[in-house]
C-alpha cells in the first residue's frame, strides 16, 4: 500500500492512499491544480483516481469535489446525509448524479482491491465518518475531525501499519487567541476536534509494533503550529503507561500547503 498526504489542515484537506491497481482520495479540500501537482509529484494524475471518498461536508473537505469530479467523472462515496448537504452545497456546481455512491458506517465496501471500512467520528457535521482502507495484511486510517474518541474509535484504529490522525489546536492557544467565545466552545465540545493532547493520548492507545508511519493532521493555522504538535503528541506517548517511546515510530506533521513524501506500507 501507499499513503500520502497532499494537503491537511484548516484551510484544506486531500489524502491520497493506494496500490499500483487502485488510486483514491480521501476527500477535496483543495484546489484541482493542487490535487494535481500533489499526484504528479507521485507519478500520477487525476485520471488514475478511482475514488473519492468524503470525510463530512465542510468546505476544507470538499471545495475542490464538484471540479475534480466532473473534469473526471470520479466516482464519490460518502454517506447519505453527507451527499444531501453536498448536493445543495451551491459553490460546488453541479455533478452527476450517477457519480454518487452511498455508504453507512461500519458496513465495508470494496473499490477494486482495497477494503473500505468507514466509521462514525463525533463532529458537527451531517453524518460524519473517518475511513479504514486494508489491502490484503496491511491497512492505513484517516481520522480527523471529531471532538472525542472512545474505544469505538480505538477498536477502529487498532492494528493499522500507517495512520493520519488529527492533532488540530493546542488548548493554551484557542482559549487565549481571537476566536469568538462561541467557536471556542464549538472546536473544544464533543462535536469539535481533537487538541494536541488527546491525540497523543489517543495514539498511545493504539501503537503497536507494526505501527510504520504517523501523519499529524488537519492543523489549525490560529491555533497550533506543527513542533508544538509534534512535541507535545510526543511527550504524551512518552509519559503514557505503555511499552513504547516516541522514538520508537515515525511520525512527522502533514502540512496544509505542501504535500508529504509518499509511504510505502
Amino acid at each position: 500500500m501507499r499513503f500520502a498526504s497532499i494537503a491537511s489542515g484548516s484551510s484544506g484537506n486531500c489524502i491520497y492512499v493506494g496500490t499500483e491497481n487502485t488510486h483514491i482520495l480521501i476527500d477535496a479540500g483543495i484546489s484541482k491544480k493542487s490535487i494535481e501537482a500533489g499526484l504528479n509529484g507521485m507519478d500520477l494524475s487525476l485520471k488514475d483516481i478511482d475514488a473519492i471518498l468524503v470525510t463530512h461536508e465542510h468546505s476544507d473537505h470538499i471545495s475542490g469535489l464538484g471540479v475534480v469530479s466532473r473534469a473526471y467523472h470520479i466516482p464519490i462515496y460518502s454517506t447519505k446525509e453527507t451527499i444531501e448537504c453536498v448536493k445543495n452545497n451551491p459553490h460546488l456546481g453541479k455533478i452527476e448524479e450517477g457519480l454518487y455512491y452511498d455508504i453507512l458506517p461500519d458496513a465495508s465496501f470494496n473499490i477494486k482491491d482495497l477494503e473500505i471500512n468507514p466509521f462514525s467520528v463525533s463532529h458537527d457535521a451531517a453524518n460524519p465518518v473517518a475511513y479504514r482502507v486494508r489491502n490484503q495484511d496491511k491497512s492505513v486510517a484517516v481520522a480527523t475531525d471529531m471532538g472525542i474518541y472512545d474505544d469505538y474509535i480505538i477498536a477502529h484504529l487498532e492494528g493499522v501499519n500507517g495512520l493520519l490522525l488529527e492533532a488540530n489546536h493546542d488548548v493554551r492557544m484557542l482559549e487565549a487567541g481571537s476566536y469568538p467565545y462561541v467557536l471556542k466552545r464549538r472546536i473544544l465540545g464533543e462535536k469539535g476536534h481533537l487538541s494536541n493532547e488527546n491525540s497523543g493520548r489517543l495514539l498511545s492507545r493504539i501503537l503497536h509494533n507494526n505501527l510504520n508511519h504517523v501523519f499529524l493532521g488537519h492543523l489549525s493555522k490560529e491555533n497550533n503550529y506543527d513542533m508544538l504538535a509534534y512535541e507535545t503528541v510526543r511527550l504524551e506517548i512518552n509519559t503514557a503507561d505503555n511499552p513504547y517511546q516516541a522514538d520508537d515510530f515515525k511520525i512527522q506533521v502533514a502540512r496544509r500547503d505542501t504535500p508529504s513524501d509518499i509511504v510505502e506500507l
